[in-house]
């Protein structure tokens, strides 16, 4: 799926028009167009601060938000670069802990576009040029990167060797990019996932991982070795134990002394947020404090994932009582997480939208048999899965038989509505769903 984005500022608008005209209109990997692209703007990605780069098929933007969070607690001005966005660009691109604002944004994107005319660059490509422009400009203490698809040809991969990377939960998604044969790839397609991940390690770059079966680990672990980095894989480096809603972080560098709670839901945030400790404890250069790990932990926010959604327009369709939940998951990893998460819940209406690129039973199998009712929607603006094949599929493949095709989600909610439900409701399946959900209900990501 192409990536893309509108804006109600005229001057943002022109230039994402320009953008949509000049680009092949679809992702590319490689880094040859971003390499000659930044060369043209004076090689910004070498002119950042203290930097951490994360990869992952899932969690990691939580795991950004969780450093950012940590950073900030600990006083730092800290810029960030994470995709996509869930209702506007902006929210990509954060500066010294503020979104970028429309004029500067606009600017910058014209800057870039200037120099990219001839080269054929990607949407992702050309913003990603942006966002290094920016951070290269405007004085902070840190940077964080996520990588947009894969890691290995991943646009943010033309920086230099950062202060730490990060591999969050690994598992299978883009697979018409990241899973076409090349020679030297491992021909196991989750060895080949991570193959691609760890192409973000780079020589003296130390790298903390989340737990994975040993042969996956083994795959990192060999990168790791042919570069001279250092492992600090969860497991045999730190480790995360649950404690009721807390939870405590162990590691052989040492340990936090209080106990860690996180705002945002599931044991799968938990192992996020070890995650984010455990690259901060690797980083070169000042360490936060055990009490700015524990209130960056207690205030990270990323929405979209099991986000409690408040009054609305759209909650408001609802009878009261009824609480509406949103998460973006959007493949069969994601899917594992939300049925952990949900484990001790009754079960819960849902309201599901799918790219058409993606695994729809595969992602709903794991938590099939927390469903009451599935009500399936299609996705304004995206190529997706006719919700009446969804629930099809659901019914023939997982055998819940009380599903219903709906023409939005206000018409999702109000069928649900109509029936006096018993439980809540989770609307998931995809982030740009879940861009479309904030925006109607009005909780625009700050």
């Amino acid at each position: 799926m192409a990536d893309h984005a509108n804006s109600q500022d005229p001057a943002v608008q022109a230039q994402l028009d320009r953008l949509a005209a000049l680009s092949p209109g679809r992702d590319i990997l490689g880094l040859e167009r971003i390499a000659e692209l930044c060369a043209r703007l004076g090689n910004p990605q070498n002119q950042l601060p203290r930097t951490f780069h994360v990869a992952g098929t899932n969690g990691k933007g939580s795991t950004c938000a969780y450093l950012r969070a940590i950073l900030e607690a600990q006083g730092r001005r800290v810029h960030s670069y994470t995709s996509p966005h869930l209702v506007r660009f902006n929210e990509r691109i954060r500066l010294a802990g503020t979104l970028i604002d429309d004029a500067l944004l606009a600017a910058l994107l014209e800057e870039v576009l200037d120099e990219a005319a001839d080269l054929q660059a990607s949407f992702f490509e050309v913003t990603t040029a942006a966002a290094f422009l920016a951070f290269a400009r405007i004085p902070a203490d840190d940077c964080i990167i996520e990588v947009g698809l894969g890691g290995r040809l991943d646009a943010t991969n033309i920086i230099p060797p950062p202060a730490v990377a990060g591999i969050a939960s690994l598992g299978i998604d883009h697979e018409a990019f990241l899973l076409a044969p090349e020679a030297g790839t491992p021909d196991d397609p989750a060895m080949r996932i991570a193959w691609e991940k760890a192409g973000i390690i780079k020589a003296g770059t130390p790298v903390a991982t989340l737990g994975y079966p040993p042969y996956i680990r083994d795959t990192i672990a060999a990168k790791v070795a042919s570069v001279g980095a250092t492992f600090f894989p969860e497991g045999d480096g730190w480790a995360v134990k649950a404690d009721g809603e807390n939870f405590r972080w162990t590691s052989k560098l040492g340990s936090i002394d209080q106990p860690l709670r996180s705002r945002m839901a599931g044991a799968h945030q938990m192992r996020n947020a070890g995650l984010a400790v455990a690259m901060l404890r690797l980083a070169p250069g000042p360490q936060p404090s055990d009490e700015a790990i524990a209130r960056g932990v207690a205030e990270a926010f990323w929405p979209g994932r099991m986000q409690r959604l408040g009054t609305g327009p759209l909650t408001a369709l609802l009878p009261g009582g009824v609480e509406t939940w949103l998460d973006g998951g959007h493949n069969p990893d994601a899917g594992a997480a939300l049925a952990k998460a949900l484990d001790t819940r009754a079960p819960l209406h849902i309201i599901c939208g799918l790219l058409k690129n993606k695994d729809a039973t595969g992602f709903l199998r794991p938590f099939a048999n927390r469903i009451a009712s599935f009500q399936a929607v299609p996705i304004p603006g995206h190529e997706h899965h006719d919700p009446r094949d969804l629930c099809r599929w659901v019914q023939s493949d997982l055998g819940i038989l009380d599903a219903h095709p709906c023409d939005d989600v206000a018409a999702a909610l109000r069928h649900i509505a109509s029936r006096r439900p018993r439980g809540d409701v989770l609307i998931c399946g995809s982030l740009y769903l879940a861009g479309v959900v904030l925006d109607l209900n009005r909780e625009w990501p700050a």
